[in-house]
């Protein structure tokens, strides 16, 4: 059964293709109501990160929703919000970590923005309004986060209402090979040219996720914007929002080089899919500041530290904490590669295979030798993407990893709770979504 605009009531991002009904979960699988069974490999967009059906969750939540499903945050603390807090500080690289807590990635991003703002101004540091960002970069969909992604198909409806921020290149080696020292060295040649005393921080994705299909910096990269951060008193900003929550192997991405960010960002592991949660999290010092400063953080939501949210936040933080799930995506990623480049490695048009832990990308080429990228107009990871999806394998795609308009790209992203011979079944059917669309190319 499909259901399809105009002919429904409802509509959607994408408003051309045709919706299956979804009746129920389980696992990594997804079943819809005429019983067509879907391997859900990318977790929606990298969210389902502890499996569906999880009656544990559902039941937290439903214990909390008869308690008391909503209290205003002005107002009213909760136990799940306060007890996930406490269990989210012994985890996050940040020190003395305080949390608040919102509903999407884009809302947390755009509150991390104005958390640097905030704290610049509590240091006496009244010009600093620029937040740094990158090209090919992704960090939500409202208009502050859209002021510093660098997907210019996203942003360029909507030009003449963002107020624009400075981008350098970002750590895709590669088409663009260089060392982590010489990208890095773009973020202090553009506070320079700026002035330090006008920028409040940098923000970036620790593995860059939608825009350029876990591209992964040189080990010398992140070290040195911290170094170049703290030399300019520029504040870093890490959006974890895709890799966070053990997704790549470790609890955060900056794991991986042993990186403390100033404020930092996740949601859509946070609760697994199982309610809209996301939290901005800050050293206590600044937070603490910005109190005796100022008195209250002017930002905030109507849904803000929800309760019920809380309750499944830390059920999902417990479930993966149990089944050492962030350990499993470690070991089972490097499977899940091994067995990417075994079956598609000397595909004449997969011309990348890249990841970490639990999120793979593979870049589509015309020319594996010269790298280049199809006709835009093809479309050809979307006509990939839907071939899949017709076998029963749920991928995520993109498009304009090249050069912003072409560049084809497909992800992997499935439940951490993947085994081997889930990974076999994946790899399979997405080698056989691939030949089928372009075994003519």
């Amino acid at each position: 059964m499909l259901y399809k605009h105009p002919h429904g009531r409802v509509f959607y991002r994408k408003m051309n293709h045709g919706r299956p009904l979804i009746e129920r979960g389980e696992g990594i699988y997804l079943y819809d109501v005429d019983g067509k069974c879907y391997l859900d490999g990318s977790g929606g967009p990298l969210v389902v990160n502890v499996g569906h059906g999880r009656t544990e969750i559902v039941q937290a939540m439903a214990e909390q929703a008869q308690k008391a499903a909503y209290v205003h945050a002005i107002m009213f603390t909760n136990e799940p919000i306060e007890r996930l807090s406490e269990e989210l500080a012994a985890i996050v690289p940040i020190p003395d970590a305080r949390f608040f807590y919102l509903s999407s990635g884009s809302e947390v991003v755009e509150g991390a923005l104005k958390l640097a703002r905030q704290i610049q101004q509590v240091r006496g540091e009244y010009g600093r309004t620029l937040i740094i960002s990158r090209t090919h970069s992704y960090h939500g969909m409202t208009l502050g986060a859209l002021s510093v992604s660098g997907r210019p198909g996203l942003r360029t409806p909507y030009l003449g209402m963002i107020h624009d921020m400075p981008h350098i290149r970002p750590p895709y080696t590669y088409r663009f090979p260089a060392s982590g020292a010489e990208l890095a060295g773009q973020l202090e040649e553009v506070i320079l040219a700026y002035g330090p005393e006008n920028v409040a921080g940098f923000i970036a994705e620790p593995i860059s996720g939608a825009s350029l299909g876990a591209a992964q910096p040189p080990d010398d990269y992140w070290p040195r914007i911290r170094q170049i951060c703290d030399r300019y008193g520029v504040l870093l900003i890490a959006d974890e929002v895709l890799v966070g929550m053990g997704r790549t192997g470790q609890w955060w991405g900056l794991n991986h080089w042993d990186v403390q960010p100033d404020i930092m960002v996740t949601s859509k592991g946070l609760a697994g899919g199982y309610f809209p949660l996301g939290f901005i999290t800050a050293k206590g010092e600044d937070v603490e500041q910005i109190r005796q400063t100022l008195g209250d953080w002017n930002h905030g939501g109507t849904f803000s530290h929800h309760a019920v949210g809380g309750a499944a936040g830390l059920a999902t933080l417990r479930i993966i904490q149990r089944e050492n799930l962030v350990e499993n995506a470690g070991r089972m990623g490097e499977y899940l590669g091994r067995k990417l480049r075994q079956t598609l490695g000397d595909h004449p048009h997969v011309g990348d295979i890249r990841g970490r832990g639990l999120f793979w990308g593979l870049e589509l080429v015309q020319d594996r030798a010269s790298k280049a990228p199809f006709p835009a107009e093809r479309h050809l990871a979307w006509a990939i993407w839907q071939r899949a999806f017709d076998l029963g394998l749920i991928v995520y795609y993109s498009q304009g990893c090249a050069d912003g308009v072409r560049g084809d790209l497909l992800m992997l992203g499935p439940p951490l709770i993947l085994n081997e011979a889930q990974a076999d079944e994946m790899v399979t059917i997405l080698a056989r979504a691939i030949g089928d669309v372009i075994r003519d190319a």
